[in-house]
């Protein structure tokens, strides 16, 4: 496999993080309501590893999903207008920022449940084995989700069943406001992983190029049919848990040093260095992208509500008589 395009890895990165302070502004002028948790800060993760998913894999998120189902390809117009709650969205408005769904792509959500997504996860690749299908279920998670039922339940499984699942930690240190010392015995979370026979192991998230790297090597083991795989990526998010969140338990020193680390800094720093990128390249992507965003949200304001006639619709399947 060749290596990355590193200057596509600094856009789908930038369309993340220009999407969600989009976000933000938006939810202070009431336009977004209910919950939203921001990605800011851990674009490397999904940039790294969603390449190296062909369009037959699954996609399985958390409440954190903005960013996930940008860099799968799920189209931006869509995910604003469903953050907008409008017919347009990608769940007709239903399901909001935390439960982003688009078949086409084979993104199954966007789960509002801590670990909720992990047996979604196992079930989705004992599908694929059991019709001998040749596909990746990528499922993410929080640490947080470690030290629920569900992911001792779903590690034991598919690697009892040797099912074709990476499991992709994204441990930016806290579970809401919980720090991981704190709710973890064991913090080192691969070696807790590992103790299923499952290998895992470690990488930067902060660091686009080094998730890419592990992410190849794990999707490529899944792939070659030894069962799951763990893999850690060691994030932060720059941003509180959610917006209503009044970001208490951190100290602003800590948030600073890890905005020395910024995924964005210091890829850009890189691609300068390198000679691949000056700043005017960066700037004409980032002007690319502002405009991205800006027809999403055109869009989403052009959206419709849902019409009140249709609000039991999907209650149950269509079709199916009561």
């Amino acid at each position: 496999m060749s290596g990355p395009d590193r200057l596509e890895l600094y856009r789908q990165m930038l369309r993340i993080r220009r999407f969600e302070e989009r976000c933000v502004e938006l939810y202070s002028a009431t336009k977004i309501r209910g919950f939203v948790h921001l990605y800011i800060g851990e674009e490397a993760v999904a940039v790294g590893v969603l390449p190296h998913l062909s369009e037959d894999d699954a996609v399985v998120a958390t409440y954190r999903d903005h960013g996930h189902a940008l860099a799968r390809g799920v189209p931006m117009d869509a995910v604003m207008a469903e953050m907008y709650g409008k017919v347009e969205g990608v769940c007709r408005g239903r399901g909001g920022s935390m439960h982003l769904f688009h078949a086409p792509s084979r993104f199954y959500g966007g789960n509002a449940i801590v670990g909720g997504g992990l047996p979604l996860a196992v079930g989705l690749g004992l599908a694929d084995k059991m019709a001998g299908r040749d596909r990746v279920t990528l499922c993410f998670f929080g640490e947080g989700a470690m030290a629920e039922g569900e992911f001792h339940e779903s590690m034991n499984l598919a690697a009892l069943w040797k099912l074709p699942v990476l499991f992709l930690c994204e441990n930016n240190l806290y579970a809401m406001g919980t720090a991981l010392d704190r709710s973890e015995s064991e913090t080192n979370l691969a070696i807790k992983a590992s103790s299923y026979e499952i290998p895992a192991w470690t990488c930067d998230g902060m660091d686009v190029l080094a998730v890419w790297d592990a992410a190849h090597r794990a999707v490529e083991l899944v792939r070659d049919g030894v069962g799951p795989v763990f893999l850690e990526a060691k994030t932060y998010r720059f941003r509180a848990h959610s917006m209503y969140d009044p970001d208490r338990y951190r100290e602003k020193t800590e948030i600073e040093h890890w905005r020395e680390r910024d995924p964005l800094l210091l890829l850009s720093e890189r691609l300068r260095a390198d000679g691949e990128a000056d700043d005017d390249t960066l700037a004409g992507i980032d002007a690319e992208v502002t405009a991205e965003v800006d027809h999403a949200v055109a869009f989403a304001e052009a959206g419709a509500d849902e019409p009140v006639d249709d609000l039991t619709r999907f209650v149950t399947s269509e079709g199916v008589r009561t």
